[in-house]
């Protein structure tokens, strides 16, 4: 088989010819011709489109279909570089993953051994495996990212997907200038908060308040207003409402399944009343779990309830009042 116009590419072969996939960083050629070509030239281009291998004289194909060996330099991003190899940037991480380390393992022991590290030389490398740690860490802010990053993976409770979200919002904070003059514990709870509550998945200022040890007054104090801050500053206004605690607090409680389609079903009715206006969302998610488990016959005591939402007993009663008086309204007769 010919290639067309086989005679002019040949006159401008010189110009014609370039490395397979110019620009890229590396990749092997796929020329698998060694022998002449039928009029006896030897010199053989490629079409890395069509996977043609074919003679630069006569323009005859001698290789049709090639298999590319090289890697895959598909670039998914809007850098240069479409090479692929490592692992993923992770915000989660002050460097994101992309500085490398001197592992204590590679210096010790049979890892020292297997590298060629003799007893006398260990103490080098641990000097070098400290200076190199600390380089990393040399400005105030390598280091306070690295301390807020260490609280939000090991106290956030978060899934890795949030986790990563958490530290893209601590990224965000840190650049609107919301860390400076406060404590690294108090913002990182509070993207923490944030990150949960605009998935859908949210925590009771509470229980972040005791991981991250800001259980006390002044702590709770610092961490809401820290959160009205950050949310106002990165624009993450979504509010929790009562049916984003209902799968969390079944769980907590242990209850069947049916009494979470219940609680579904009963806030569906009443959601629309502005008697809610101004209720903590998680003790409105309470009353509907204790009304549903009462109606399908899982009853829980009102102290088992309010241990789990985080209320008091009479505010959970007066909530029941109005979810009494609302299901009253739309024709059903409350029970007791």
């Amino acid at each position: 088989m010919k290639r067309e116009g086989a005679e002019s590419e040949s006159q401008n072969k010189s110009t014609r010819r370039t490395s397979i996939g110019e620009g890229r960083p590396s990749q092997r050629r796929t020329v698998s011709q060694s022998t002449p070509c039928e009029c006896g030239a030897t010199e053989w281009d490629e079409d890395p489109v069509r996977g043609e291998t074919y003679c630069g004289v006569c323009g005859n194909v001698a290789e049709e279909n090639a298999i590319d060996p090289g890697a895959e330099w598909t670039n998914y991003s809007d850098g240069a570089d479409r090479s692929r190899v490592g692992a993923p940037i992770r915000d989660s991480l002050s460097d994101k993953g992309l500085n490398t380390s001197i592992s204590r393992s590679d210096i010790s022991g049979s890892g020292a051994a297997r590298h060629g590290i003799k007893g006398s030389d260990a103490k080098h490398w641990r000097r070098r495996a400290l200076i190199d740690e600390r380089s990393k860490t040399r400005s105030s802010r390598s280091r306070n990212l690295t301390k807020a990053m260490q609280f939000i993976r090991d106290r956030g409770g978060l899934p890795p997907a949030l986790v990563e979200e958490a530290a893209r919002l601590y990224r965000h904070a840190a650049d609107a200038g919301i860390v400076t003059g406060r404590s690294i514990r108090g913002v990182s709870a509070a993207c923490v908060y944030i990150a949960a509550r605009q998935a859908r998945l949210p925590r009771k200022i509470e229980e972040i308040a005791v991981a991250f040890d800001m259980d006390t007054e002044m702590g709770h104090k610092e961490l809401k207003r820290t959160i009205r801050l950050a949310a106002r500053c990165l624009n993450a206004h979504h509010v929790s409402g009562p049916g984003e605690y209902l799968d969390r607090f079944h769980s907590d409680l242990g209850l069947p399944a049916p009494v979470l389609g219940e609680a579904n079903y009963l806030w569906d009715r009443v959601s629309e009343s502005m008697e809610w206006q101004g209720k903590k969302p998680a003790g409105v998610a309470g009353v509907m779990l204790y009304k549903a488990a009462q109606s399908r016959g899982h009853p829980r005591t009102q102290s088992e309830i309010c241990e789990v939402v985080g209320v008091s007993e009479v505010t959970l009663r007066g909530l029941l009042r109005i979810l009494e008086s609302l299901l009253s309204q739309l024709g059903e007769a409350p029970s007791n």
